[in-house]
């Protein structure tokens, strides 16, 4: 699978919380630094998707996907269910051996 194709399915596992489908792009290493926190390994992070993000009806708006070396940025937004914009957001992905080993993600 590309390294887009690996970011894209990132997004339609969380929003859709299909934790197990989630956990299976994840490396073992895996790292999320956000504005708020890290999140360090895989099974902490889907845990924190499943049991603590303070809001699951929410829907990435992916508009563009940028892709070199095995390195991945995405560029969109996060919704309500309503429709309203939350943030725009910039993740940058690293992706080794089909897995993700790293997301850092800009807010705006």
């Amino acid at each position: 699978m590309e390294p887009t194709d690996i970011a894209r399915d990132y997004y339609r596992h969380v929003d859709a919380g299909a934790y197990d489908a989630l956990a299976a792009l994840l490396g073992d290493s895996f790292v999320h630094v956000r504005p708020d926190r890290t999140i360090e390994g895989a099974d902490e992070f889907v845990r924190f998707m499943r049991d603590d993000r303070p809001l699951t009806d929410t829907e990435h708006e992916v508009e563009t996907v940028y892709e070199a070396d095995g390195r991945v940025a995405v560029e969109g937004r996060l919704v309500r269910a309503t429709g309203a914009r939350m943030f725009d957001f910039v993740d940058t992905f690293d992706v080794t051996d089909g897995r993700i080993t790293r997301i850092r993600t800009y807010t705006d």
